[in-house]
């Protein structure tokens, strides 16, 4: 069925893609062109500090945005925003407006910077009564509008009646700005000239590839995102044939047209290829500040569904839509740079170079290791449980990894020795110098750890791709400030008693390194020796999605939060709330849909399988007595297993309703969830075992579901 489609091209621009890129995005040399100076400098001012924009200026750039807009082709405008679904929300409001009953096109200053959608249906955690829907949108100037589909969208946060943060996007914006005060304070020791810091980020966008009928043909697919049954493909991946292998012709076309979209709009996509597994695929685009780089991975998750329609295809960004082969991430690769150009993880040349990366990446482990669980249980979800500790993914523990130059390196500072060669005599470290120059890239990568060191940046690996990657970020920006600010008083303390800098420097380096100890590790991280090493070094495994969520409630968690300005003890009760009612209603409709497909498509498949099996065994008995026996021994055998799976497929199927409607009765949240996180899903996990085993049983002609073979392979 999908091979015989015929791949077509929608988005055809001829000439270098430099021509068209950012064509639809009101970016800063556009705005020049539309508005005064006055205007465009305003912008410009609150980009930078964050103050707000006179309600004169406001109707000039809304008017510039409105010209420019409907040179676009646009005829509505609505606030992007980023709520507590992980998704994207929009309302759109035309242009047109009557004066004296004739039409013209109108936006007002007053509409660009704020609107006022209905609050009371998005998640809020109890930050919002049913009967009190106001909820506001407000225009973030630091992301660029931009035109899609006819309508201006116009990034935005999202906040209460109350002020209170509705969003991702609040929250990591309040981490931005905790980050960049304490990274500028221990920047600044080493260059009085920086007076800011960006947070860059680049985000691996990995997903799967289906054809649309086969996905209208899958309940679950359409309701979940990933098969709650399914039997594994005879050939899979094992092969590894591929990975980075040639990209089919149906998906490449695919690809040069979404990616045509996302050039259009601003998106810097830079690479694409094939995953590990079958129809798995990966895009990635150049690193960008990370505001902006989180608001274009989403925008680009919303282009790229929309051309996939255009191609009869369906992507799936669920971290784990098919059992038995690889799920997917969202990589996160997170690094600091200062207003001069230095990028804050980047090794250095010489002796001081050398101790402000050390200052920096010592600062970060020990973040990492302070709040190893909260980080780990901020990628936590429904949907990444079911990728995280599998061998494809990153091990459900957190660890660092450093690789060897580097170990060396932190190994002979924690010693006060002199770094040497292999077979050399060491000595204690006397001054600064003895640090060599440490080359970036000069150790091999491992894929098995959360948070590795890839030469001038961490990849955080653990987070999903379906995520609003802001929902990890923010927890990392925070931790990383709080840990920076504690850098820079210990220095200042050292250095007010008299002693030189760059020996205060070693002293905090080394501290924070020596605290920052049981999160580094440089091996296998699949392995059950490092899950037992990683609990005698005191850090905890994730094993309960629920579990993890009341991470958030931990003391120290609040008081990051809270002393770092990120969220308000309301918020993050309300943002835990929202995580568990989430797990809970994604959880309770698998268990409904695989529940529905058992009874109403497997059951019924495997009966009819019977009676032709029965017709066959009483038809042969009919004609050669006894001797049918013999004859039909495998028709025997098969119907009895089928009925046997039958029986245990309804029996399963029933415990799993008793257990999913004991869990509904627990008016306590953080119970139900834990309930539904064991019982419901124990038994959801029998139910599957059962379907998977007729469909090994059952006639293919007559099994009513596409199958994985079909699903996997075009």
């Amino acid at each position: 069925m999908a091979s015989s489609r015929n791949p077509k091209r929608h988005y055809v621009e001829n000439g270098p893609i430099s021509t068209y890129f950012g064509q639809n995005v009101f970016a800063l040399e556009t705005m020049r062109k539309y508005m005064s100076d006055a205007a465009f400098r305003s912008i410009l001012e609150a980009r930078k500090t964050g103050n707000k924009i006179d309600r004169k200026m406001a109707d000039e750039i809304a008017s510039a945005m409105k010209s420019w807009a409907i040179e676009r082709g646009a005829t509505h405008y609505t606030h992007l925003f980023q709520p507590l679904t992980g998704s994207t929300a929009e309302k759109h409001e035309a242009f047109i407006s009557l004066k004296d009953g004739d039409p013209m096109e109108r936006f007002k200053g007053s509409a660009l910077v704020q609107q006022e959608p209905d609050a009371s249906s998005f998640p809020n955690g109890g930050l919002r009564n049913t009967f009190e829907a106001r909820g506001y949108s407000a225009w973030d100037p630091n992301s660029p509008a931009f035109v899609l589909d006819g309508t201006l969208c116009i990034p935005s946060v999202f906040v209460s009646y109350t002020g209170e943060a509705l969003d991702m996007k609040v929250p990591n914006l309040r981490s931005i700005q905790a980050l960049d005060a304490a990274a500028t304070a221990v920047a600044r020791l080493f260059d009085p000239q920086v007076t800011g810091i960006t947070v860059n980020v680049g985000l691996e966008q990995e997903y799967f590839l289906v054809d649309e009928a086969l996905y209208n043909a899958r309940p679950d697919l359409q309701l979940c995102s990933r098969t709650v049954i399914g039997h594994t493909s005879a050939k899979d991946q094992q092969l590894s044939d591929h990975y980075f292998g040639a990209i089919p012709s149906r998906v490449a076309l695919f690809m040069k047209d979404f990616e045509t979209e996302a050039y259009k709009l601003g998106i810097p996509l830079q690479t694409r290829h094939n995953e590990v597994a079958p129809n798995q695929f990966e895009c990635a685009p150049v690193f960008s500040e990370i505001t902006t780089a989180i608001d274009q991975n989403m925008l680009l998750m919303i282009v790229m569904q929309k051309v996939a329609e255009k191609h009869q295809l369906k992507v799936l960004f669920h971290e784990k839509p098919f059992q038995g082969v690889n799920g997917s991430g969202k990589h996160c690769n997170w690094s600091m740079s200062t207003n001069t150009g230095v990028n804050l993880l980047s090794p250095g040349k010489t002796p001081m170079k050398n101790l402000q990366f050390l200052a920096f990446y010592a600062s970060v482990v020990r973040a990492v290791c302070r709040h190893d669980y909260l980080l780990m249980a901020s990628v936590c979800s429904l949907n990444n449980s079911y990728r995280l500790g599998g061998h494809e993914a990153p091990p459900a523990v957190m660890s660092v990894f450093s690789g060897s130059t580097l170990s060396k390196v932190f190994d002979a500072i924690l010693r006060m020795e002199d770094v040497s060669e292999p077979g050399e005599v060491r000595r204690s470290i006397d001054l600064v110098s003895s640090i060599p120059e440490i080359i970036p890239d000069n150790t091999d990568r491992n894929r098995t750890s959360p948070f590795a060191f890839t030469g001038n940046r961490f990849e955080f690996r653990a987070v999903g791709s379906s995520a609003n990657a802001a929902g990890a970020t923010f927890v990392l920006n925070a931790a990383v400030a709080e840990s920076l600010k504690l850098f820079r008083s210990r220095v200042d303390a050292l250095t007010g008693k008299g002693e030189e800098l760059d020996k205060a420097l070693l002293t905090v380096i080394r501290e924070f390194l020596e605290e920052a100890r049981p999160v580094m590790f440089e091996g296998n991280g699949y392995s059950d020796e490092w899950l037992e090493e990683a609990r005698r070094r005191g850090l905890t495994p994730v094993t309960n999605v629920p579990v993890a969520f009341q991470a958030f409630r931990k003391p120290e968690s609040v008081q990051l939060f809270t002393e770092t300005g990120v969220l308000s003890p309301n918020e993050i009760e309300a943002r835990v709330e929202v995580q568990e009612e989430t797990y809970v209603k994604k959880l309770q409709i698998e268990a409904r849909v695989i529940g529905d497909i058992c009874l109403n498509h497997v059951i019924p498949a495997a009966v009819n399988y019977q009676d032709i099996l029965m017709r066959s065994i009483q038809g042969s008995k009919d004609i050669f007595g006894e001797e049918f026996k013999d004859l039909c021994k495998a028709d025997i055998e098969t119907y009895r297993k089928i009925a046997g799976s039958i029986n245990a497929l309804s029996e399963d199927t029933q415990a799993l309703v008793e257990a999913r409607k004991k869990a509904n009765r627990m008016a306590d949240m953080t119970r139900r969830a834990l309930s539904y996180s064991t019982e419901v899903m124990e038994k959801m996990v029998r139910v599957r075992e059962s379907a998977d085993n007729l469909e090994m049983l059952v006639d293919d002609a007559l099994w009513p579901l596409p199958k994985y073979r079909e699903l996997l392979f075009f």
